[in-house]
């Protein structure tokens, strides 16, 4: 058996056989060594391998082109996937996409309405008793009525500074989001400010 051991250090050399080899000949047709070294067979089947001596897997690995046959843009998604050990991942201040559904969130001590975090249809239901042309804005902004001129501009700056371009990475669904939110406070803003100066 051959020593893997590098003097000094204690540690296997890289060149040294592998432990795992099936103590068979070498995968490629005609050579009569044994195969003792393992090489991935494809980027898709990355742990069905051949087996080679120590010079057909040298070869074998200059020649080696994970990319071959992929497109620039595939080579890309490939390597931004990698960068995140191929999981899912979303850009800052996204909290994965969004907030959850309501049919899907039982909060039966109400912790996300308290925190203000409240959106689409319960935040509909909340608006049913506000003026016609309230109740979409206040749906967008995931407020009830009757609602302050203080709770608009809180809950403004809490879905401005998530959904803003530059907190998602020039992400469009946010940009969109985002416009709607502005025309959404302006439309509530300018209807409560009336309302707000009559009362001082």
């Amino acid at each position: 058996m051959a020593d893997r051991t590098n003097h000094g250090s204690g540690r296997a050399r890289a060149y040294d056989p592998d432990p795992a080899a099936p103590g068979r000949g070498c995968d490629i047709p005609g050579c009569l060594h044994e195969g003792q070294y393992r090489a991935p067979k494809s980027r898709d089947s990355l742990r069905d391998y051949f087996w080679f001596c120590l010079d057909h897997v040298r070869a074998y690995n200059a020649s080696w082109d994970f990319y071959r046959g992929m497109s620039p843009g595939q080579i890309e998604a490939h390597m931004r996937d990698d960068t995140g050990w191929q999981r899912p991942t979303w850009p800052l201040g996204r909290l994965g996409g969004g907030m959850p559904e309501e049919d899907l969130v039982h909060d039966r001590l109400d912790i996300l309405g308290a925190a203000g975090m409240r959106q689409g249809r319960q935040g509909a239901k909340q608006a049913a008793g506000a003026p016609a042309d309230l109740r979409q804005p206040l749906d967008a902004l995931g407020l009830g009525w009757p609602v302050s001129l203080d709770q608009v501009k809180s809950r403004y700056k809490e879905l401005a500074k998530r959904n803003h371009p530059d907190a998602n990475g020039g992400d469009r669904a946010a940009e969109e989001r985002f416009k709607i939110i502005n025309l959404a406070y302006a439309q509530v803003r300018s209807h409560l400010l009336p309302e707000q100066a009559v009362a001082r």
